[in-house]
């Protein structure tokens, strides 16, 4: 029987090894999520709501735990594995508040407004939830909340290095009451994944990942005419105009690149920077990231950990390295460190243009890409000049100038504005273009995989 084996990314040291289940074994899960399903769906959303808040408490009370097993998994900090249970927690919240309202019937009329018509939100069986490792209770969670709610069953599929914190999850959630067959999780390969796809008893997959593996997954879906939600990677631009705050400007950068050792879809990555400001951005931001010292993600005052693991380590050092021979300059960082782990330094690279990695893929480590821009119309072009669309900030202090360029020009799903921060469960997450499609949180979510009816009274 094959096996995996999850290994710590600071230490290199082996941690639990898991058997890889069969296709058989994954049916099974599949076949058990949607009978549980039989009867979920049958409670109201004020009833699923008091099943899902204890979920928060108990998150909550077995955070210290959580957070540790996902540093020892992907070497998360583990003060942001605390604050990724928190967020979870709320998200349980949320949810089970605000689903009653998303969800409700709505009364509309028919036949020129003179018959009665009902639309309901029914929910439509077993989601296939396939999600990454960089944020390995949160990427879960937030497909889970919102479905639970919406009266769907939910398998997931976790990446392998984080095997523990699924199975973790899904002990918690029964042990705060969410009936056992209900919540699955499945030990897969990506052969058996797509028969899971295929299974006729799934009825929706949603996927965090890579745009090449939403590409596959994707199209699998549409082969069996199953929806999907896909939200894939970014290479997200942060500009930095004419009238930006340099200090609050370089603040975030620092935040936005180095945030969860720099492995975040929606997290700043390029940095375009306009001439007026450029020297003024670029040698105060080089020399704070130049400082952040690289250390046990265990330790409080840690600012940055290692990478997920040696592979990811090879990834990043492979893109820097070939963005360098395409002409980009090193300002700080950028030589893998001579210690045991999987870490790399926090890195600026200057003079980055088309064709390297650093302008047109995503790093995942952290790896700030500066592209200097003419002016404030440049700088939103070269943003816009990109597969991605996921995320992206504006430093200005004309408020309404940077409003009106996120609202109109960024071609992204999401803008933050003179600061920066990952996911909030009242506001809307996706994107567009490479970066995929759907929407996740603010209600959103709550909405993909339901059956949106439509009901014609005789009067």
């Amino acid at each position: 029987m094959p096996t995996i084996t999850t290994k710590n990314p600071a230490t290199g040291e082996d941690l639990t090894t898991y058997d890889v289940m069969s296709k058989d074994e994954a049916f099974a899960k599949v076949e058990a999520s949607h009978k549980s399903f039989e009867d979920w769906r049958k409670l109201s959303h004020e009833d699923r709501g008091k099943i899902m808040r204890p979920i928060a408490d108990m998150l909550r009370e077995y955070k210290g735990d959580i957070a540790k097993l996902m540093t020892q998994e992907v070497g998360k900090l583990y003060k942001d594995g605390l604050t990724e249970v928190e967020l979870c927690a709320q998200l349980f919240e949320y949810t089970a508040d605000r689903g009653p309202e998303v969800l409700k019937d709505e009364e509309r009329t028919h036949s020129g407004g003179k018959k009665r018509g009902v639309v309901t939100y029914q929910p439509i069986g077993v989601i296939y939830s396939i999600q990454p490792w960089n944020f390995p209770l949160y990427q879960p969670v937030r497909v889970l909340a919102a479905n639970l709610m919406a009266g769907n069953g939910c398998v997931l599929k976790h990446a392998e290095i984080c095997t523990g914190s699924a199975l973790m999850l899904r002990d918690l959630c029964i042990k705060a009451g969410l009936p056992e067959d209900l919540f699955q999780v499945i030990i897969i390969d990506h052969d058996t994944s797509d028969e899971v796809i295929a299974h006729k008893l799934v009825r929706g997959v949603t996927m965090t990942g890579s745009d090449g593996a939403g590409s596959h997954i994707g199209s699998v879906a549409a082969k069996h005419l199953k929806k999907s939600v896909l939200e894939l990677g970014s290479n997200d631009a942060y500009l930095v105009l004419e009238q930006a705050d340099i200090e609050t400007a370089v603040k975030f950068s620092v935040m936005g690149r180095l945030y969860n050792n720099g492995q975040t879809c929606v997290s700043a990555k390029r940095f375009v920077v306009t001439d007026k400001v450029y020297d003024a951005f670029v040698n105060a931001y080089v020399d704070q990231m130049g400082q952040i010292p690289m250390g046990d993600p265990m330790d409080e005052d840690t600012k940055l950990g290692p990478l997920s693991s040696e592979e990811q380590l090879n990834t990043v050092r492979d893109q820097v390295k070939e963005s360098v021979e395409k002409g980009a300059k090193i300002a700080c960082g950028g030589e893998v460190a001579d210690r045991t782990g999987a870490y790399y330094p926090a890195t600026v690279l200057t003079d980055v243009t088309p064709g390297m990695p650093a302008y047109d893929d995503e790093i995942f480590g952290p790896v700030a890409a500066v592209i200097r821009a003419k002016d404030d119309e440049d700088a939103m072009r070269i943003a816009n000049d990109s597969r991605y669309g996921l995320g992206g900030g504006i430093f200005c202090q004309d408020e309404e100038h940077a409003l009106r360029l996120a609202r109109e020009e960024f071609d992204t799903g999401m803008v933050r504005i003179n600061n920066f921060g990952a996911a909030d469960p009242n506001m809307p997450f996706g994107g567009v273009k490479d970066s995929g499609y759907g929407r996740e949180h603010g209600g959103f979510g709550m909405t993909e995989f339901v059956n949106i009816k439509a009901v014609f009274l005789p009067s």
